[in-house]
Order: structure tokens, then sequence, then C-alpha cells
């Protein structure tokens, strides 16, 4: 079940739409605002989710942090300091390995831009979530701790896009001894493969290389057709060389 994300006392209209187009990136929806500042809607916050429109649609305001999280069995509450209440303290990566096994509904705390959650706030959750960060710089804002949290969540889903092109399978190998055929055809006429008991290595050394990549036909073929393009200009400056010395003698 997706975790429910709640902005506890979220200042800025604008970092609350940060924090929806952070959640919609990766797969979540249910944004829930415990006394948001500047009241709800806000102005600001659709110009900054940048598209996550749906969310905003769906958030849901209450007045205390006990209230939105009423419906949810587990709370998980984000916090770098240490508040005076002896919880188990644990990764994103941990928390949302916890929270896909949990068959109920999860919430994930998140506080305000200064100060962050209160005691009070983290009385409520069961589990907190640390992010392991740089001791001399531990300064993050909300989106980014939405989206870190988000991220270590969507791990678990199928969220990623199919490639725009789907892959082609590899060539035949007869495909592919083609064009090796000719590269080392056109190797040899240009003397290449010098010095002679180097020639033996050189060719396997190439062989290697061109085996690697794993190429579909079409892109043997388009090799093949920059080796043929390739080949066919060199064949016309010898023959216009070999027209100016007819010429000039």
């Amino acid at each position: 079940m997706k975790p429910v994300i709640v902005l506890v006392r979220p200042q800025l209209g604008e970092n609350i739409g940060k924090a929806a187009r952070a959640m919609l990136n990766f797969g979540l929806t249910d944004m829930r605002l415990v006394a948001p500042r500047d009241g709800w809607p806000n102005p600001q916050a659709g110009p900054a989710a940048s598209g996550a429109d749906v969310v905003l649609a769906k958030a849901q305001v209450f007045d205390s942090v006990a209230e939105a999280v009423a419906d949810c069995a587990h709370v998980y509450a984000t916090t770098v300091r240490k508040r005076g209440v002896t919880k188990p303290v644990v990764t994103p990566e941990v928390a949302a390995r916890d929270i896909h096994a949990a068959g109920e509904r999860s919430a994930i705390l998140f506080g305000p831009e200064r100060s962050g959650l209160e005691t009070d706030d983290v009385a409520l959750a069961r589990t907190i979530i640390t992010v392991p960060i740089n001791p001399e710089f531990g300064s993050l804002n909300l989106a980014q701790a939405v989206i870190l949290v988000a991220y270590e969540w969507s791990k678990g889903e199928a969220l990623a896009q199919p490639s725009i092109n789907p892959i082609e399978p590899p060539a035949p190998h007869e495909e592919l001894e083609g064009m090796i055929l000719q590269l080392d055809a056109m190797l040899e006429r240009a003397n290449f493969f010098f010095p002679p008991e180097r020639v033996v290595t050189t060719r396997r050394t190439l062989r290697t290389l061109l085996t690697k990549p794993g190429w579909s036909s079409q892109e043997v073929r388009t090799v093949r057709g920059v080796l043929s393009a390739l080949d066919g200009a060199k064949e016309r400056r010898v023959e216009a060389q070999r027209r100016s010395n007819d010429a000039s003698s």
C-alpha cells in the first residue's frame, strides 16, 4: 500500500508544490497537510508543482497530526535531530522495505521548513527516519527530504518507463562476421596490419572489440554502409590522383 505523505505545518505554498512534484515523480499521490501556515488552497503551490496537480487536488487538510494519521497503522517521523524520544531509527531504504512489507497504511511525517518536527509530533510516530547525511552540513529542504524517501519507496515499484525505441535483438553472427571481414579487407588494403608478427594479435583485438557491443542488424547495416562509403571515397581519391598524374605526364 502506498504511504501517505504528511506535511506538518508547512510554511510556503511553493514548498508544498515542490513536495507534490517530488511525490508524483515516484508514484505517490496521497498528501495530507497539517495546519499549513498560509492556509489551503495556496495559489503559490500550483506553479511550483510543475504539473503535479493531481496531488494538490487530492490534498487533505487537518488541524492536528493525530487527525492526519488516524487511519494509519504505521507512522514514521523524518528528523535529523534527537528529540529526547527513544524510538527505532532507520534509513529511508529500511523504512521503504518495511512499508512495502506492511499490509496496512503507513504515514510519513515531514516537519516545517525552518524547525522540523517538534517532539510532540515525533512522539506520535513508531519509527524515526533519518537520512545519512554530511554531519557538517545536514540541511535538507522539504522537497529534498520528500524526494529521498519517495525514491527509496519507489524502488519496490514498477515505475521505470520503457524505452521509447524498443531494444532490438543482437544481429545473427553471420551479419556481424560480414562486417568484420569488410573492415578487415579495408584495413588490409590500407596496410594497417604491421608489423607482420603483430597481425594475428591485432586481428584478434579488433574482433573482440567489435563483438562486445551486441550490434543489432540495423546497427550492423549502418556500420557497413559507413565502411562502404569510406572505401568508395578512397577509391575515388585514388582514381582522381591517377587521372591527375596521367594529365601531367
